[in-house]
């Protein structure tokens, strides 16, 4: 993004505790609300890292493809596996549903998972041709919330997949919620590690404006952050830029 969109940094005047209210202390403290504190989060990964120019594809169904294949793998496996597929120019729907299962399977080994996502490509495409005659352009006119339940009804696409559809390739306003998102909530207390998908996605949702930029951006940023810092055996918080806002008891963290 070219500019920040700007976010509040504290709650209204109008949903503090007035002064009357505040003579006793309660026994206990209430869990704080995590939907400020994510305001904070986005400038701090921002003002340290940039624009991250997120996601790494040429084309809109590209995105999809990927989307697909990187499923339960990292993004180099998938990106071999795209490679392969544009070497032999199929990285098209047409392509894609005329090519037999077991060539495309075996172009897309590299993804790993190889049989089982060549039938998720073949089912999308299927639903592309079926529903919208092959066009993304009339698919991503859809409503976003009717255009998610579509996709959800799709073989192999689930929530995660669905809305890394939406976001990168529809510029459609939904936040991706992935391993990475989970994994520094949680160590950051913001979440119980229990949540469902939709309740993670309705924390960035409900907190912040809906902006398809904005949500592009910030997940970019967060992938940035577990791959370098909140990875998944370790904690690199050293030089990382959520530290500041790090809970105490994490605190001793690499």
């Amino acid at each position: 993004m070219s500019t920040c969109v700007p976010l509040p940094d504290s709650l209204p005047a109008s949903a503090r505790v007035p002064a009357s209210r505040r003579t006793r202390k309660p026994r206990v403290q209430p869990t704080p609300d995590p939907l400020p504190i994510l305001h904070k989060y986005f400038d701090a990964l921002f003002h340290a890292h940039g624009e991250q120019h997120w996601w790494p594809a040429r084309t809109p169904f590209e995105v999809i493809v990927g989307a697909i294949l990187v499923q339960n793998t990292a993004w180099t496996n998938a990106e071999r596996a795209i490679t392969n597929l544009r070497a032999v120019r199929l990285l098209t729907a047409a392509a894609l549903e005329k090519v037999s299962l077991a060539k495309l399977a075996r172009l897309i080994r590299p993804s790993g998972y190889f049989r089982q996502k060549a039938r998720k490509l073949k089912a999308f495409v299927h639903f592309l041709r079926t529903s919208y005659r092959g066009s993304l352009a009339a698919m991503f006119r859809t409503p976003t919330n009717d255009l998610r339940q579509q996709l959800l009804r799709v073989h192999g696409i689930g929530p995660e997949t669905a809305d890394s559809i939406l976001l990168y390739a529809g510029n459609h306003p939904v936040f991706v919620v992935d391993a990475y998102t989970r994994r520094i909530l949680n160590r950051h207390g913001l979440t119980h590690g229990k949540e469902s998908y939709e309740g993670v996605r309705g924390l960035f949702e409900q907190s912040l404006p809906k902006d398809a930029k904005l949500f592009n951006e910030y997940h970019a940023l967060i992938v940035r952050t577990g791959k370098h810092h909140c990875q998944r055996r370790v904690a690199i918080c050293s030089n990382c830029a959520l530290r500041p806002l790090l809970p105490r008891r994490v605190e001793g963290s690499r």
